[in-house]
C-alpha cells in the first residue's frame, strides 16, 4: 500500500473558514470562483506535483464538499502538467547568476610577522535581473574558512538537487 501524500492544505483557522464559504457556494456559480482559487493552489500543487486522487483525497479531508472537491480535481487533471511545464520554465528568482570568475590573492608577512600569510579568494559573480540585460558584477571576498564554508554549503544544496532528480 502506498504511502499518504505529504498534506499540502494546512487545517488551519484560515483554512477551515475558507472551507465552510465554498462549501455554501451554489455549485452553479462555483465555476467561476474555481479559477481564482486554482491560480492559488496550483502553486502549492506544482510545488507538491501532487496527483489528482491524492489532491482529492486532501481537499475531502479538510471537509470540503465531494462535489466541490470533484470540481478542483478536474480541473487540475486538465491543467495540472500544462501548469507544471508553465512553472518549470518560469525563473522564480529575480536575479539569475550568469557568470562567476575567480582571483586569489596572497598577502606575504612584513617584518613585524615574518611568517604571516594571509589568503584571500575573491569571486566575481556576473548576475543579471529580469528587467536588465546588463550583467552586475558582484566582489566577494573570502578567507580560507569562509570559502571551506561556502563549499560545504553548496555540497549540501548540490546533494539535496540531486536527490531530487
Amino acid at each position: 500500500m502506498a504511502a499518504p501524500a505529504a498534506p499540502i492544505l494546512p487545517e488551519s483557522p484560515s483554512m477551515k473558514k475558507a472551507v465552510l464559504l465554498i462549501n455554501a457556494i451554489d455549485i452553479g456559480r462555483f465555476p467561476r470562483l474555481l479559477t481564482r482559487i486554482l491560480q492559488k493552489l496550483h502553486l502549492k500543487a506544482v510545488y507538491h506535483n501532487v496527483k489528482p486522487a491524492a489532491l482529492q483525497q486532501q481537499l475531502e479531508k479538510v471537509n470540503l464538499r465531494q462535489d466541490k472537491a470533484e470540481a478542483f480535481v478536474s480541473a487540475w487533471s486538465s491543467l495540472g502538467q500544462e501548469t507544471i511545464e508553465k512553472f518549470r520554465q518560469r525563473v522564480l528568482a529575480p536575479h539569475q547568476l550568469e557568470t562567476v570568475g575567480w582571483q586569489l590573492n596572497l598577502q606575504m608577512a612584513h617584518s613585524a610577522q615574518a611568517k604571516l600569510k594571509s589568503p584571500q579568494a575573491v569571486l566575481q559573480l556576473g548576475v543579471s535581473s529580469e528587467d536588465s540585460k546588463n550583467l552586475e558584477k558582484v566582489l566577494v571576498e573570502f578567507n580560507h574558512k569562509e570559502l571551506f564554508d561556502l563549499y560545504n554549503k553548496l555540497e549540501t544544496i548540490q546533494a539535496q538537487l540531486d536527490s531530487l532528480t
